[in-house]
């Protein structure tokens, strides 16, 4: 099977409809560099787009029926999107699913603390990382602190070109012979990840000067205190903005692609879409890099229950019915897949490995060894997406995550399956996944936003 590079194929009306796609990524990227900032932006262009607060629309007595949008959001870290179709929604509904969480360091509950007349945040480690790439590296805070008196303060410091950035200090090459021998897994170890935070002492402070002083800023700017770490959620990532990569601007060089790549062009596809024959659902959650769990991960009951309300509005709701509505709906897992890369050729097979580029991927099974944990998507709904991509021209290619016995990775798409709809992954190919910064090709985010239009008007 012969896969040719997308650029090849497009001419200039849909060169720009690429660019136009793809800026708009760029500007999501910039705006969502937490979970909690990704729903922020994805409520404020659902609403623009005519969806309504489902909530609002249970307290105010209403109703649903087709051509209703409404959106559901579970403790501002997970949102649930809804445009009602002409068909009951017993018949099923096409879903696209998505992550908008990330690996990042988390700020301890109890992080603050001096060390040689410098200050630090004790960081925990989250999702899966090689915390090497994490040191030397310019840092950003985002997230919100909640005071006893249920007051919310939201903290984004190191993104504006005024602001200061951080950094977790590397061992210098001179002094790093021991280091250097180490394996990658303990070059840097979880709780050395440290981020510098100050230097200078407070006047007339003799202990702890230096963490008395960045108490004090904190106060001014802020109004926390010490204390209010313990009912904070503070995310360090990296400081940045999203950028077009490579001299022909071919490529989106960003953090946090996995998996805000395949959320922003789900959510694109529903906000895109007006009438649809079936109800198309995007789901897009949190808490992916780390088993899904948590009431705002899939394994929770967020999805199920959100659904049960819609059927509900639209006078459709039993138990039965609910379970006939997830049973026959539809599914992409709209999550990456990795990209062949030429210098690490090793950990990949040829033949099936997603080319950057190339088309958005459909990852028939993913697991480990064995398919062990995985989805494993039936040939009959193969054969109907392949048949939905060529009548919509859509550019794809299948890949599985690296060569047999070496490594692998899961999905939402196993739970999702639990009800006995059809499931399968699809989305785009990163390179450097779950590095500070990854890379993805403009063609490849442009064929996924084609892709999941094409699913939700026709599957």
């Amino acid at each position: 099977m012969k896969i040719e590079n997308s650029f090849k194929k497009y001419n200039n009306n849909q060169k720009n409809e690429m660019e136009r796609v793809c800026s708009g990524y760029i500007n999501f990227l910039n705006k969502g560099k937490t979970e909690r900032e990704c729903v922020k932006e994805i409520i404020k262009q659902a609403q623009a787009a005519g969806y309504k607060d489902i909530v609002s629309v249970i307290k105010e007595g209403g109703k649903l029926s087709e051509g209703d949008k409404v959106y559901s959001v579970c403790m501002g870290k997970a949102v649930a999107l809804f445009n009602i179709g002409e068909k009951p929604m017993t018949c099923g509904m096409n879903i696209l699913g998505a992550h908008i969480d990330s690996p990042r360091l988390d700020i301890k509950q109890n992080p603050l603390f001096e060390d040689g007349e410098l200050a630090f945040l004790d960081t925990h480690y989250y999702g899966g990382i090689k915390k090497y790439q994490w040191v030397a590296l310019p840092l950003a805070l985002h997230g919100v602190v909640v005071k006893k008196s249920g007051q919310i303060v939201e903290i984004n410091i190191g993104e504006d070109d005024n602001d200061p950035v951080f950094c977790i200090t590397d061992l210098l090459i001179h002094l790093a012979q021991e280091q250097m021998e180490k394996k990658g897994a303990r070059v840097v170890e979880g709780e050395d990840l440290n981020i510098l935070i100050g230097n200078s002492p407070a006047e007339g402070e003799e202990k702890e000067a230096v963490k008395a002083n960045v108490l004090r800023l904190l106060k001014e700017k802020y109004d926390i205190d010490e204390e209010d770490f313990i009912s904070a959620e503070i995310e360090a990532v990296p400081a940045g903005k999203a950028r077009e990569g490579g001299l022909d601007r071919s490529m989106i060089i960003a953090y946090g692609q996995d998996d805000r790549v395949c959320a922003y062009t789900s959510l694109l596809a529903m906000l895109e879409t007006e009438s649809v024959y079936k109800t198309a659902c995007c789901l897009l959650v949190d808490k992916e890099e780390i088993g899904s769990v948590g009431a705002t991960g899939m394994q929770s009951r967020f999805f199920e229950n959100t659904v049960a309300e819609v059927m509900n509005l639209m006078r459709e709701y039993s138990e039965l019915n609910l379970r006939r509505c997830l049973k026959s709906s539809r599914m992409l897992s709209s999550d990456v897949s990795s990209a062949y890369d030429p210098a690490y050729a090793s950990a990949f097979e040829k033949n099936n490995v997603a080319y950057l580029s190339h088309g958005v991927v459909f990852n028939k099974f993913t697991g480990a060894r064995g398919k062990s944990g995985s989805n494993d998507a039936n040939a009959e709904y193969l054969a109907v997406l392949r048949d939905i991509m060529d009548k919509n021209e859509v550019n794809y290619q299948t890949s599985e995550l690296g060569r047999v016995d070496l490594g692998g990775g899961g999905t939402i798409a196993y739970i999702l399956a639990l009800y006995g709809m059809e499931v399968i992954d699809s989305g785009v190919a990163v390179l450097s996944m779950h590095a500070p910064w990854e890379v993805t090709s403009k063609a490849d985010v442009y064929e996924a936003a084609k892709c999941y239009k094409a699913f939700i008007k026709n599957a």
